[in-house]
C-alpha cells in the first residue's frame, strides 16, 4: 500500500527554505552564476578541504604516455557534472569546482605535468562529448559494461549506493520494498537506471509502481526529500552521507550501503594513449598513498583502490 505524503506545515516549509539555502550554498549550479562568473555569495569562505596540486611531483614515465596533442596543449580539459557533492560541486564563490573527484583529477593532471580545466556539464552529456569537447570526464562514473562500450574507464575508487529518508523514517519506508514510494534521483545516474528496474519489478508483481522524481541536480533531489516532496533519496553512498550532514540531520540513511562497485575516469574509446597515461598517473598516486590522502580529506579514504585498472571486468 502506498504511504500518503504529508503536506508540509508552515514550520516544515520554513525548514525547507533553510535547507534549500544551505544546499544551494554547497551545491550551486554553475548556470546560476552571473555573467562575470561570480555570485552573490562570492565573498563566502570555502569550508572545503584544501588541496594544492603543486605538491604532486610529475611522473615522467606516465607523462611520456600522453598523446602529442594533449602534451603540447599542456591542459587536460575535463567534463564534470558539478552538482553531486561531495564528489563534484561548486564552491561558495559560485564558480569554483571542488570535491574529491575534482581534487583527484587535478592530482592526475599534476602527475602528468598538465594543468586541468574542469568544465561543468550535464551528466548524460559528458561521455558523448569525449574526444571533442572534453579530453576526459570525472563525475562519479560507476564502471559498467554498457559504459565501457562507449568509453575507456579507469578505476580509482569503490563506492556503493544507499537510501536516505526524513529523520526518524516517518513514512516507515522499507528499503527492501519501495513499491508505491516516491523516490528522488539525479537523472542519468546508476540509481536512476536501477530505480526504473525496481519499479518495473513492482508492476510485474502486481504492486504499485515506484513514483520516480528525476532531477538534473543532486542538490534539488536532496532538497525535495528534505522538504517532503519525495520520501526517499537514492544516490551513491558518499553523496548520501554528505546529504545527511548538510541537511543538519533532517535526513538519515535508510538501511546499509549496497551494490558497491568501482568508479573511474572516462576517456574517449578511441583515445587509448590518453587512457593509458591517466591509468599510469592514477597508479602512481595509489602507490605513493596520495590518492588515499586526497579521498581521506573528504571522508572517503577507505574507498581508494590499490590498482588503477583500465576497463576492469565488472559483473
Amino acid at each position: 500500500m502506498r504511504t500518503t505524503l504529508r503536506k508540509p506545515s508552515l514550520t516544515g516549509l520554513v525548514a525547507l527554505a533553510a535547507t534549500s539555502a544551505l544546499l544551494l550554498t554547497a551545491c550551486t549550479d554553475a548556470s546560476q552564476t552571473g555573467t562575470d562568473g561570480g555570485a552573490s555569495g562570492s565573498d563566502e569562505t570555502s569550508a572545503a578541504p584544501s588541496f594544492d596540486p603543486s605538491t604532486i611531483e610529475v611522473d615522467e614515465a606516465a607523462a611520456a604516455l600522453l598523446p602529442e596533442d594533449v602534451a603540447s596543449a599542456g591542459t587536460l580539459v575535463v567534463g564534470s557534472n558539478t552538482e553531486y557533492a561531495p564528489a563534484e560541486f561548486v564552491d561558495a564563490d559560485g564558480k569554483t569546482p571542488i570535491g574529491f573527484d575534482i581534487d583527484v583529477i587535478k592530482a592526475v593532471g599534476a602527475t602528468l605535468g598538465l594543468d586541468v580545466d574542469v568544465q561543468s556539464a550535464d551528466f548524460p552529456a559528458i561521455i558523448p562529448a569525449l574526444g571533442t569537447k572534453f579530453d576526459a570526464g570525472i563525475s562519479s562514473f560507476t564502471i559498467t559494461a554498457e559504459r565501457m562500450e562507449q568509453a575507456n574507464m579507469i578505476a580509482f575508487l569503490n563506492a556503493g549506493s544507499a537510501y536516505a529518508v526524513a529523520a526518524g523514517n516517518p513514512d516507515d519506508v522499507d528499503p527492501a520494498n519501495l513499491c508505491g514510494v516516491t523516490v528522488a534521483v539525479q537523472t542519468g545516474t546508476i540509481q536512476d537506471e536501477d530505480i526504473a528496474v525496481q519499479s518495473q519489478a513492482c508492476t510485474d508483481a502486481g504492486e504499485e509502481k515506484i513514483d520516480i522524481l528525476q532531477y538534473d541536480s543532486q542538490s534539488d533531489a536532496t532538497t525535495n526529500v528534505a522538504g517532503g516532496k519525495a520520501q526517499v533519496l537514492y544516490a551513491d553512498s558518499p553523496v548520501i552521507g554528505y546529504a545527511v550532514e548538510q541537511t543538519g540531520g533532517q535526513l538519515e540513511q535508510l538501511g546499509d550501503v549496497f551494490d558497491s562497485a568501482p568508479q573511474g575516469v572516462v576517456v574517449a574509446k578511441e583515445d587509448t594513449e590518453l587512457a593509458e597515461a591517466i591509468q599510469a598517473a592514477l597508479q602512481s598516486l595509489m602507490d605513493s598513498g596520495q590518492l588515499a590522502e586526497i579521498l581521506g580529506a573528504w571522508g572517503s579514504g577507505d574507498a581508494a583502490l590499490d590498482t588503477a585498472e583500465l576497463n576492469p571486468s565488472v559483473g
